[in-house]
């Protein structure tokens, strides 16, 4: 019953050997519990021939129904009523649509000691205040966006004495306001207290850009930190190299790459990954990678670039135990990093066509009777 409990609880966040069995076990109740409580994702998992018994060794999560997450962009699936989900969040919806997740209070408890692990462990969690300047979305009542709730929690990684959003709620939706967020860097590289900038890192790039078009350069206090969550989106085709990125951080802010670190998630897989300072996302225990050929979804060997299947049993109230994005990645022996971490690390390539992804999807929806609408 609280296996997801001992799985999270779990002291070693990269002892991915020790946790085999507690990660079985956990992904194992999860699926159990979704098939109890969700028809639809019965219905999945019962035309698949899957039964949670079935998972006896690691190499049998392949049997684990996965589920595209532009599956989760046309169906509401979810595991329990509503009046029990702690929050509802929604993904950004750059495509049009947006995924709706819910949150269930087992998940919550579960989270709380995985990104304080996780944020000790890369040395984010500091008792220094520190100023703040968020290149996301401000908290607002009318926008459930999972991505904003993720970065107003990384502000809290160090005491925050201000905050600056550099996109904020007007009438319909969101309006950024980069000058905004250059007068605010101004005025927190002044204050005796490091500053901190958390948020997508195409606004971290535009900004910095224009920065430098006005010939500012500024030098933030020692212990200065940017955190850099949400990818490129929707600007994707403007997207640099991350060396380049860094490059004009340091020759702007005077910030250092060992002081960037960049965060990789999912409205569908809140798991929280954080580079090293290799600056590769190694797998944490909480996760399970899968690397599947785009055409045949059958999982490829370790190096093979493939979409990446993620699969955690963090989610009861909503069946996301393993999801299919549209990110193309591969997957390296830990030991080739050099940082100390022994876990396998995931390299995203990017997003491929949706062609492959709907056709996926759409073998999803047609067991519900809803084919047509992908």
């Amino acid at each position: 019953m609280f296996s997801r409990q001992r799985l999270f609880w779990h002291r070693g966040p990269y002892d991915l050997p020790s946790t085999d069995q507690l990660f079985l076990q956990a992904t194992a109740d999860c699926c159990a519990f979704h098939m109890a409580r969700c028809p639809q994702y019965r219905a999945i998992a019962e035309h698949l021939g899957f039964s949670p018994d079935q998972l006896r060794t690691m190499d049998d999560l392949v049997r684990v129904p996965m589920l595209p997450t532009l599956f989760f962009k046309r169906h509401a699936l979810f595991s329990m009523p509503r009046r029990r989900m702690v929050m509802k969040v929604t993904s950004s919806g750059t495509s049009g649509t947006f995924s709706q997740v819910g949150f269930d209070l087992g998940c919550i408890w579960a989270e709380v000691p995985m990104v304080l692990r996780l944020g000790w462990r890369h040395r984010l969690i500091s008792f220094r205040p520190a100023n703040y300047v968020v290149l996301g979305y401000k908290p607002d009542r009318r926008s459930s966006a999972g991505v904003t709730r993720t970065m107003f929690g990384m502000t809290f990684f160090a005491p925050p004495l201000r905050r600056f959003y550099a996109l904020r709620w007007q009438g319909e939706g969101y309006v950024p306001d980069l000058d905004g967020a250059v007068e605010a860097l101004e005025r927190f590289s002044r204050s005796p207290f490091p500053t901190r900038i958390v948020g997508f890192p195409s606004y971290l790039w535009f900004g910095l850009k224009r920065m430098e078009e006005l010939g500012i350069s500024l030098r933030l206090r020692p212990g200065s930190k940017i955190l850099l969550a949400g990818g490129w989106k929707q600007h994707w085709q403007q997207q640099v190299d991350k060396s380049v990125l860094y490059s004009l951080v340091r020759r702007v802010l005077g910030v250092g790459e060992e002081d960037i670190y960049e965060l990789f998630g999912a409205v569908e897989h809140p798991i929280f990954y954080n580079t090293c300072p290799r600056h590769h996302f190694h797998v944490p225990i909480y996760s399970r990678v899968l690397i599947r050929d785009p055409a045949t979804l059958e999982p490829l060997p370790m190096g093979q670039v493939g979409l990446v299947n993620l699969i955690s049993p963090l989610i009861r109230a909503t069946p996301v135990t393993s999801v299919v994005t549209d990110d193309l990645g591969y997957l390296t022996p830990g030991d080739a990093c050099g940082c100390g971490l022994t876990s396998p690390y995931l390299t995203l390539l990017g997003r491929v066509g949706l062609g492959d992804i709907k056709t996926c999807a759409a073998g999803a929806a047609d067991l519900l009777g809803k084919g047509e609408g992908f």
